[in-house]
């Protein structure tokens, strides 16, 4: 069975809109768990634009499920993982001018780079995913540098129509086969939302679908407890 890891980024976007102290992405993420996510995932980013360091440690105390932090593959996040230890990280491509993250990490161009800071995560006992658009070569070059997990992003899929989105979906299933063959967990996420992810799921092959934006921009409608458990319903059924 496929596992959904809810996003709680936006929780917090909402929070610094004010400066101030609510909503709480701690509470919600407990909330989240209760309705049926198998997982939580923050984006502890550079700019600490959403996310801060203290929900990070926090989340790490009261997160029952697993944790998994996403970060940009930097000397700084790598120390902060080793002090707050998650359940996984997810090394992302991060830019400051980004609204939210716009492409894989080239993995390819960096492989030095990045086997040198999985191996310290590993070190740790903490579980690396590494954040890849849907490419052969991306995919390799994960297995090289020893990533436990590759996580396909799905944006480009997301924003595809008619015949450009199932050639798009065609590349998403080939990435899925080819990271399996080559030894790696397969995630996905990025763009999901409760009609686009169907597709996606009669895949198989995806152990855990990573969304945030759509179930929390849901729960502003008809609340978190909701649009996490009707999320889940989709993910679980599969």
């Amino acid at each position: 069975m496929a596992k959904l890891g809810v996003n709680v980024d936006h929780i917090a976007t909402l929070r610094q809109s004010r400066g101030g102290r609510e909503p709480d992405p701690v509470t919600a993420a407990a909330m989240a768990e209760l309705a049926g996510a198998d997982g939580i995932t923050v984006h502890l980013r550079e700019d600490r634009r959403h996310i801060q360091d203290r929900d990070v440690m926090l989340l790490r105390r009261t997160v029952q499920t697993h944790l998994n932090l996403e970060m940009a593959a930097t000397d700084e996040m790598v120390a902060i993982a080793l002090k707050v230890v998650p359940d996984y990280v997810t090394l992302v491509p991060e830019k400051r001018q980004e609204l939210t993250t716009e492409g894989g990490l080239d993995v390819v161009k960096h492989q030095q780079a990045l086997a040198r800071q999985i191996e310290l995560v590993h070190q740790a006992g903490i579980i690396v995913s590494l954040f890849i658009d849907p490419d052969l070569e991306q995919l390799k070059a994960s297995a090289r540098v020893k990533a436990d997990f590759v996580e396909i992003h799905t944006g480009t899929y997301c924003d595809a129509t008619g015949k450009e989105q199932a050639a798009e979906l065609d590349k998403l299933e080939q990435a899925i086969r080819g990271g399996k063959k080559l030894g790696l967990g397969v995630n996905a996420g990025h763009g999901l939302d409760y009609r686009n992810i169907r597709p996606v799921i009669a895949l198989g092959g995806v152990e855990e679908y990573n969304i945030g934006h759509s179930i929390i921009s849901r729960a502003v409608l008809v609340g978190l407890d909701r649009a996490v458990r009707e999320m889940a319903q989709l993910v679980h059924g599969a």
